[in-house]
């Protein structure tokens, strides 16, 4: 017989497979479309089991997204509070948009998905607030980068956090680990056209 440790680990580990499945489906069939029933069904069960974990699926999307948020934000604040200079900062930041990609796909594209329509209901408000603290994030970078020297004096900020903002995360639509390129590859690829460019030469006057 399980000890009360070992009750509690399965308990545990049950609960993150759960997490997984339906943030795989609230990714791929949208939140609204994803019933408690297409959860268990997919994990095998009744729906009313998946009612001693979880007592709904909003409740599991906000633990999906709470988890997802706290984890970015707080390697993002590591990024921040370094003694790295601009440039690395900034390099920094955006393979962890592709390691978070990598890593928490789904949830990337929960948020990048639902975000909005979850924003509408007050349990999910602090989604709305984690986007200004995103952009907070990317904009200090950019204006250290600017201030140091080590990007133009001409760059527009909002524009490049813009920028940055779409082409990167809107990657979680086509990127898949286990692809063609890793995820350093892909960070690689669009560090280099972010910081360098993609025209060869001197431009013509």
């Amino acid at each position: 017989m399980p000890d009360q440790a070992d009750g509690s680990t399965t308990t545990e580990s049950r609960r993150e497979e759960l997490l997984r499945i339906a943030a795989d489906l609230f990714a791929s069939k949208g939140f609204r479309n994803t019933t408690v029933r297409d959860i268990a069904d997919a994990a095998g069960i009744l729906s009313g089991s998946l009612y001693h974990h979880f007592d709904s699926k909003e409740s599991m999307v906000d633990e999906l997204m709470r988890t997802f948020q706290a984890e970015l934000f707080a390697a993002y604040d590591e990024i921040l509070a370094s003694s790295d200079d601009a440039r690395t900062k900034l390099e920094r930041a955006v393979r962890l948009s592709f390691d978070t990609i990598e890593r928490r796909g789904a949830e990337v594209a929960i948020f990048q998905n639902e975000a909005a329509t979850l924003g509408t209901s007050e349990r999910f408000g602090y989604l709305a607030e984690r986007n200004r603290q995103s952009r907070d994030v990317w904009v200090t970078l950019l204006t250290e980068g600017v201030e140091s020297g080590a990007l133009r004096p001409d760059l527009d900020i909002t524009l490049t956090y813009r920028f940055i903002r779409d082409t990167v995360w809107v990657a979680v639509r086509w990127y898949r680990p286990g692809g063609p390129h890793t995820a350093t590859q892909v960070a690689d690829q669009y560090l280099t056209i972010l910081l360098d460019g993609i025209a060869k030469g001197t431009p013509h006057a």
